[in-house]
């Protein structure tokens, strides 16, 4: 759990720090390290809230090798994988972990008493108990056993695991499973021949891994993770892990951050040199002082409440005058810290002079209350939740003369002084700031009395835990049994007089597993336990029952969320548990002795020889034998990577190399800027930033002669968008009034002219850029004055020579983006990869290797190669029938063109236009007055101008007069609403007129017999509540659709037959993970039901497994363009989608060959060629144009291939369609035609003829019309509006379709 709000504020106070990134921009890492226990938490129970939810164990580990696979897919490790898993822990974490578990148990059980106390039938399995993840337990045993054969499989069959050395640390070794990886990096670094410029990726949800990374002083770190998401929100869960959306926090930035964060101590540092490696170990350590898994915060700081900056502003003060820094390499210097803890001191003080004051208010406010409730609540309200009022204050406040048995006698024993008279008030607040203390000791602590030996204790105890964490986290685990004995920590200003104390730790031995199973469970999980043991739990009898309270208290001490709090239960008494568990060990199975043990690290590597055969699990009935095995596993002792303390490499490795650029790795070098703190609002997450953040300010924005800053820009790859760096391609360089381009020919940079357009162009992007840098990173990047055009480099490809050598070249996206000059650097060291490459074609196409035909004939076949002769490439193909799907395709276009306009679903539904419109977005209703109001929305929510989302099914926005569709289901649900609610809808056809964005509830609800939240109930069980919101121009099958293409896949006889065939290598695919985002074919045109293959080798998706497209979620960005597919068979995964039985997952274009596209390429006349002017291809089609508008050219430079132009008369009639759809009102979704073009169809009684068509041309508006276009439409849609960067037209997107 770490340190808690930490990861979000100092993201929020760094903003460079974490990047939200792709699969295919991660950097290369050499090793990457699991923090597996947010993983196994993630997969077994991801619907805590929802009682009916169940999962068997088997899907959890599926879920769970999944999820492996895809962050070691997207990390590629390059030497070594870690898998670390929490073992036993140290006594000092299983106080947090007892404490959590408790919590976790009585949660678990309100959510099953809400809903039975709903009248809610619950599933008669059992929910999945959460807390079963702790070692010694069956399921923790069953997942060890699970890893290992997951592991073994991978290693002997995956050729991206067979030259990575894997590590898994299971539950069966002790220690915590982010310090187990600690333990490796320091083991890792203390080898001879270690390279100094490993780079180091850590998984993990934890913040505190932040400081972790940081203690390793490598300078190449990075923390991955999901994306956070911070506030009230619907939080859906991503169906794949490929579609979570990954952040990347580089600790490389977080050092010069930090750097600049203490730079005025270059300056101030006389007796002693500025080292910017202790500097972040005081750093880490003054991070303790805001509490953390091991002990608690002090009193009144809090992260929220800016306690960090606090602490930082006094060591800068206090540090000059210490003679050195707070610790080294994880030991504290005592001295210099009680001067540290002293000036600190004042804040407790300073903090109390506020907190007096109040008191003193209340106090006399309290002469005229009688109830001391109200009292308390006014309090709270006005001092807020984090303000702590021990039970004495509260007692004096209200005038309630509680007898605090003796305690009151003991503090006039302390003070001996009485107040008089003429005391001053310093002297009255410091007595009063004694008496606030001791108060708190004996409210909180539950001592009798406090004198200066309970001060002591307090002061000693905290201290020996601030140097037990050091140690744990610089040396590791410095005592196995310590732990801090109270659940509050002293206040600052009594942890004094403590230099001269002993702090000492015996190592001792960890719990074994069952021991620390009763230390840490509550009685309610005792079946995770043996049998004998759990009456120790539940027995009035037993000696230790005091251990598991059934009922407890939560105390938020100065917290604000509930997860925070402390629970308030005893301390186990490691005496007493173990005396009372030693007789029952007899009575323990076989089986159940051999879970409580501790076990070794294994180490799994590949063999060059087969080796026996490996055998599934008993309990992974489903899982094959792994009879070609080639994966040795070696054990190694639990306290294998533990290292002496004299032992350990502090500091950075001197031969790291700190100016070179390692691509991917972010650096605020190059450039010349300076920082400040400032409020700056950056919007990091999901809102913008409360606190200070630290500002980047460019400083030479000076603009040299335009062209020769262009010679030395284009036609060169160039790094643009510091500090986070990317290679791209310049093609392009602009100012306002000049525009320079690359002549190929003349083999020079020349000045082109430039329009008005141009211009208008240059300056929105400037403007956009110079936002977005400053709003979300916090870089003040000045005047935009010239902009670099650029490809950015997608991946990389082998290509083979004429006389058969073979040369690795760079690939770049068609699309183009735009740059500020002044964030680009052009003359840059970089590091150079450290991937092995392939020189000879013979290497590159080995015998057996999976490869793709590209050539038009046998577009999208998988083959294997048999053979190379010469620069040829001999191949057995596999010939694969496919279904046919163009009566699917029929029934499916059929039922899009009966989408209707807003007025007609008006009409259908029997209420007004501008209900009708307003109904099916968002109709905010306002429950009291003021800019203020609470709001609710009682909307459908089935188009959002704004998000430019849709609802497939229900809704559909034409793409080029941004005029809303809506589906019969859309007007059925509707009309469903106005049938439960006639009143209301009568209510509404009277307000909206008047009204504006929001309605009233009170005229809104006038002379109902219903409430909000019973419409707001019936709105969540409609149909369209419960479906997907999705960008708009995408296209998805209904569950109707997939049904039928799932009949039609099952009734089909898939054949496969193999032939022989020689190709030139130009013609053939191979997969490589170096191909990064660039697609196999750039070209192709992507269509619902398209057949594709997957071509992605290590991909959840078995490689050469083909399916349908059902699914096209599109992106401004090809590379983020995502297509669902429904697989022809199943495999581990898959998941399903809208009904269909498990074979569905969703891709990239990086990963696909569309087999259907190649069949389009190579027919001279198609039978028949789906056209979707309104649907997929248009929508592409009109951002292409669009982007063409704010351009000024097609984005794409290579020339395509135009197809042949139709018929005179087909060709006016598809233009009296096109000027059909654009104008009139009444417009259908698709339009189709077959290969006798429209006519065709309406000869034949399926289409509308022309005559029909002409009826349907533009209707006046009506008044309520015109109101509804004011709300609907959005600024944005104007031709003024500023383009979003980038929006580029990218050369994936498809076409319209046409016959040859």
């Amino acid at each position: 759990m770490g340190v808690p709000k930490f990861y979000r504020w100092i993201s929020e106070r760094y903003p460079c720090l974490s990047e939200v990134v792709k699969e295919y921009q991660i950097p290369e890492f050499d090793n990457l390290y699991l923090d597996m226990n947010g993983i196994i938490h993630n997969c077994s129970h991801p619907e805590d809230d929802n009682p009916h939810f169940r999962i068997t164990e088997q899907k959890i580990f599926l879920d769970i090798f999944h999820y492996i696979e895809v962050l070691f897919r997207m990390i590629r490790p390059k030497k070594t994988f870690f898998l670390a898993i929490d073992g036993v822990a140290p006594r000092a974490k299983m106080n947090q972990q007892r404490g959590r578990r408790f919590r976790s148990a009585q949660e678990a059980q309100k959510v099953i008493d809400t809903a039975i106390s709903k009248g809610e039938v619950l599933p008669k399995e059992d929910r999945f108990d959460s807390n079963c993840i702790t070692p010694g337990t069956e399921f923790m045993v069953k997942l060890q056993d699970q890893l290992k054969y997951f592991i073994v499989k991978k290693i002997s069959s995956d050729s991206m695991w067979k030259d990575c050395k894997v590590v898994l640390s299971g539950h069966e070794t002790p220690g915590e499973g982010e310090h187990k990886i600690m333990d490796y990096i320091r083991y890792e670094k203390s080898m001879e021949g270690y390279d100094a410029n490993t780079r180091h990726c850590l998984y993990g949800l934890d913040a505190d891994l932040i400081m972790l990374g940081l203690t390793t002083h490598e300078t190449h770190f990075s923390l991955l993770r999901e994306e956070v998401k911070f506030g009230k929100q619907n939080r859906k869960k991503p169906v794949a892990p490929e579609e979570i959306t990954f952040h990347l926090l580089h600790l490389s930035l977080m050092r010069e951050y930090l750097d600049y964060e203490f730079s005025t101590l270059k300056n101030t540092l006389k007796t002693f040199p500025y080292n910017l490696e202790n500097i972040i170990d005081d750093w880490v350590f003054m991070g303790f002082l805001v509490g953390n898994d091991f002990i608690p915060h002090l009193p009144n700081l809090h992260i929220h409440q800016d306690a960090l900056p606090l602490l930082w502003k006094t060591y800068i003060t206090v540090l000059p005058n210490l003679g050195g820094y707070l610790h080294d390499g994880g030991v504290l210097n005592l001295k210099r810290f009680e001067i540290y803890m002293s000036r600190l001191s004042q804040f407790d003080f300073e903090k109390f002079d506020d907190h007096f004051a109040d008191l003193r208010w209340f106090q006399a406010k309290s002469e005229e209350k009688s109830n001391g409730n109200t009292v308390n609540k006014q309090i709270r309200n006005q001092f807020g939740d984090d303000t702590i009022i021990t039970a004495s204050e509260l007692a004096n406040l209200t005038g309630m003369g509680v007898d605090f048995s003796g305690k009151d006698k003991q503090l006039n024993d302390t003070e001996e002084e009485s107040a008089s008279s003429d005391e001053s008030e310093e002297a009255l607040m410091k007595r009063e700031f004694r008496m606030h203390k001791d108060n708190y000791y004996m409210d909180k602590l539950e001592y009798p009395r406090v004198d200066e030996a309970v001060l002591r204790e307090q002061a000693s105890e905290y201290v020996k835990g601030l140097q037990w964490i050091l140690h744990y986290y610089y040396n590791g685990v410095p005592s196995w049994s310590w732990f801090y004995p109270f659940h509050y920590a002293p206040y600052i200003s009594d942890i004094k007089n403590f230099s001269d104390i002993e702090v000492e730790f015996e190592l001792s031995q960890p719990f074994l597993p069952f021991e620390q199973l009763m230390g840490v469970l509550p009685a309610a999980s005792k079946k995770l336990l043996p049998e004998p043991f759990q009456r120790l739990m539940t027995d009035q009898a037993s000696p230790i029952i005091d251990f598991y309270p059934s009922q407890f208290s939560l105390d938020l001490n100065g917290k604000q969320q509930d997860w925070e709090a402390v629970v308030k239960i005893p301390f186990i008494d490691e005496k007493r548990l173990l005396d009372a568990m030693a007789p029952l060990y007899v009575k323990l199975r076989d089986s159940e002795k051999r879970r409580n043990k501790h076990g070794p690290h294994l180490l799994c590597e590949r063999s060059h020889s087969e080796l026996e055969p490996y055998y599934a699990p008993l309990q992974a009935k489903s899982f094959p034998n792994i009879m070609h095995n080639y994966c040795k596993i070696i054990d190694l002792h639990k306290d294998y990577f533990r290292l002496k303390r004299e032992c350990i490499v502090k500091g950075v490795m001197k031969d790291a190399l700190t100016d070179v650029y390692f691509p991917g790795f972010p650096t605020l070098k190059h450039l010349s800027h300076r920082a400040y703190l400032t409020k700056a609002g950056v919007k990091v997450f999901q809102m913008n930033s409360r606190s200070e953040n630290f500002v980047l300010k460019l400083l030479d924005n000076k603009l040299e002669n335009p062209e020769k800053l262009a010679e030395k820009c284009l036609n060169r790859e160039i790094y643009v968008s510091w500090p986070h760096l990317s290679e791209v391609k310049a093609v392009e360089f602009l100012t306002e009034t000049e525009k320079y381009v690359y002549d190929h020919e003349k083999d020079c940079v020349v000045k082109v002219a430039t329009s008005k357009e141009d211009s208008d162009n240059f300056k929105s992007y400037s403007l956009e850029i110079s936002r977005q840098y400053k709003s979300r990173w916090g870089v003040e990047i000045g005047e935009v004055r010239a902009l670099i055009r650029g490809k950015p480099l997608s991946g990389k490809r082998y290509v083979v020579n004429h006389d058969g050598s073979v040369t690795l070249v760079k690939l770049y996206h068609e699309m183009k983006e735009y740059y500020a000059y002044q964030s680009t650097v052009l003359d840059l060291k970089v590091a150079e990869s450290k991937t092995p490459q392939i020189s000879d074609i013979n290497k590159l196409f080995m015998k057996d290797l999976p490869v793709f035909i590209m050539s038009s004939e046998n577009y999208g076949k998988m083959a294997h190669v048999k053979s190379v002769s010469g620069s040829n490439i001999n191949l057995i193909v596999q010939n694969i029938t496919h279904p046919s799907l163009s009566a699917l395709c029929d029934k499916h276009e059929k039922r899009l063109k009966q989408y209707l306009t807003n007025r007609h679903g008006a009409s259908s539904s029997e209420v007004s236009s501008l209900l009708f419109s307003r109904i099916t977005g968002i109709l905010s209703v306002a429950k009291n007055h003021g800019p203020n109001a609470l709001k609710t929305n009682i909307g459908l929510n089935l188009k959002s101008n704004k998000k430019d989302l849709e609802v497939p099914g229900f809704s559909w926005r034409n793409p080029v007069t941004k005029e809303w569709f809506f589906s019969t289901r859309a007007a059925r649900d509707v009309t469903e609403f106005k049938k439960k609610f006639p009143r209301l809808f009568e209510n509404l056809e009277h307000i909206l007129p008047d009204s504006g964005h929001t309605v009233s509830e009170s005229s809104l609800l006038e002379g109902c017999s219903y409430n909000l939240q019973d419409i707001k109930k019936f709105i969540s069980g409609l149909p369209s509540s419960s479906a997907d919101r999705l960008p708009c121009g995408s296209e998805v099958l209904n569950d109707e659709d997939i049904s039928a293409l799932e009949t039609t896949i099952a009734e089909t006889n898939f054949q496969v037959m193999k032939e022989e065939l020689t190709l030139q290598s130009s013609q053939i695919f191979r997969p490589s993970h170096l191909r990064g985002s660039e697609p196999p074919d750039p070209r192709a045109e992507y269509f619902i039901f398209d057949r594709v293959i997957n071509v992605r080798e290590g991909y959840t998706v078995p490689l050469g497994l083909t399916g349908t497209i059902v699914g096209i979620y599109v992106s401004s960005k090809v590379q983020d363009t995502i297509y669902e597919v429904l697989f022809d068979e199943q495999f581990v995964g898959s998941f399903n989608i809208r009904g269909s039985n498990g074979k569905g997952y969703r891709m990239p274009g990086s990963a696909l060959i569309n087999i259907s596209y190649g069949k389009r390429k190579t027919q001279i006349s198609a039978p028949k060629v789906r056209e979707f002017p309104f649907s997929q291809s248009s929508a592409h089609r009109a951002r292409y144009d669009n982007q063409k508008n704010h351009q000024g050219h097609p984005v794409n430079s290579k020339p395509q291939n135009k197809p042949k132009s139709r018929p005179s008369d087909d060709t006016e009639y598809q233009k009296f369609w096109s000027d059909l759809a654009e104008k009139s009102k009444y417009s259908p979704k698709i339009l189709q035609r077959d290969s006798q073009t429209q006519k065709g169809r309406e000869q034949k009684g399926d289409g509308p003829s022309l005559a029909d068509a002409a009826k349907k041309l533009p209707i006046p508006e009506t008044p309520e019309e015109k109101k509804e276009k004011e709300l609907n439409v959005p600024k944005s849609s104007s031709a003024a509006a500023t383009p979003q960067i980038p929006m580029p037209f990218t050369s994936h997107m498809p076409r319209v379709p046409m016959p040859g």
